[in-house]
């Protein structure tokens, strides 16, 4: 006999869509300014290759996001547990899930290698939008412009990985067939990305466009060279101050439970499901321990 409850049940795919419907309704009951990114508005602007999303990435301003999770925890949705050395690792998103959908909600308040203030990179890319209709809903996305940009800046974060060595080529083609490499050299200045994008952007460029680029700062050059957890918490513990060295050092090694349920909301929380989380923690640590001093290497260096 068929199962009822599989046959009712959202795919991911489906859950997606309909995620995105649900998202901006929240966002307009609640008169918040929202885009979407990334994702399947991405696949339909043509700013990314055909691929199965399993999340749904909204963008509101930093004011705007207590509100914001506030009407989707009033639908069900929770917060998932995330790391809370912030330090090690930046925030720039909230995550929620909800018990009878099949995918997440990231609400992005901040974007990775955009240096400006949170709130004016917010305005700028605000000013930068489109409609589009998806799922029967029209919907905020960003301008062809501002969405290479995005999806540059999160591929840029792990370049060595195939999958963002073949989207930053997919976005270089883009860019050149389009020729968007003007409009993206403006929304890289007004959000302060020039650094990060810097990669991408120099062979896209007459020589004369930049006589200079800036450093990129230490939390994206920190994104960059640590390639395992460990190397990034090993290298925020050398930048702190002395006086919360010991205290980072501690939360490292006896990590708190949120930084096993950030990898795994049903992980076991028992004295001995907890002993056994540590175990793993450490021999994952252990079998990235070249990759760690490699990272470490170009850290001194």
């Amino acid at each position: 006999m068929p199962d009822s409850a599989n046959e009712t049940q959202l795919s991911i795919p489906e859950g997606v869509l309909l995620g995105h419907v649900l998202a901006s309704r929240v966002a307009d009951s609640l008169g918040i300014r929202a885009f979407f990114i990334k994702g399947p508005a991405s696949v339909n602007q043509g700013l990314r290759q055909p691929k199965t999303s399993s999340d749904v990435d909204i963008f509101v301003a930093p004011s705007d996001l207590e509100q914001m999770l506030q009407g989707l925890r009033e639908r069900g949705w929770r917060e998932r547990p995330v790391d809370p050395d912030s330090m090690t690792f930046p925030k720039h998103s909230v995550t929620v899930d909800h018990p009878e959908w099949p995918c997440c909600i990231d609400v992005h308040f901040r974007f990775p290698g955009m240096e400006n203030p949170a709130s004016d990179c917010f305005e700028v890319m605000w000013a930068s939008t489109d409609a589009l209709e998806l799922a029967g809903q029209e919907l905020r996305v960003p301008s062809h412009a501002l969405g290479i940009l995005i999806l540059a800046l999160h591929a840029l974060r792990t370049p060595q990985l195939p999958a963002c060595r073949q989207e930053l080529e997919f976005l270089v083609q883009l860019t050149e067939r389009q020729s968007q490499a003007s409009s993206l050299l403006e929304v890289a200045k007004a959000t302060g990305s020039l650094a990060a994008m810097r990669p991408f952007l120099e062979d896209l460029l007459p020589e004369t466009a930049m006589a200079g680029w800036p450093q990129p700062s230490v939390e994206w050059r920190n994104r960059l060279l640590a390639q395992e957890p460990g190397s990034a918490r090993l290298i925020a513990i050398l930048q702190a101050p002395w006086q919360i060295k010991p205290k980072m050092l501690w939360h490292a090694v006896f990590p708190r439970p949120e930084v096993f349920l950030s990898g795994n909301i049903y992980a076991d929380m028992s004295l001995p499901g907890r002993v056994l989380q540590h175990r793993a923690r450490w021999a994952r640590f252990l079998r990235s321990a070249p990759q760690i001093a490699r990272d470490l290497r170009g850290f001194g260096g």
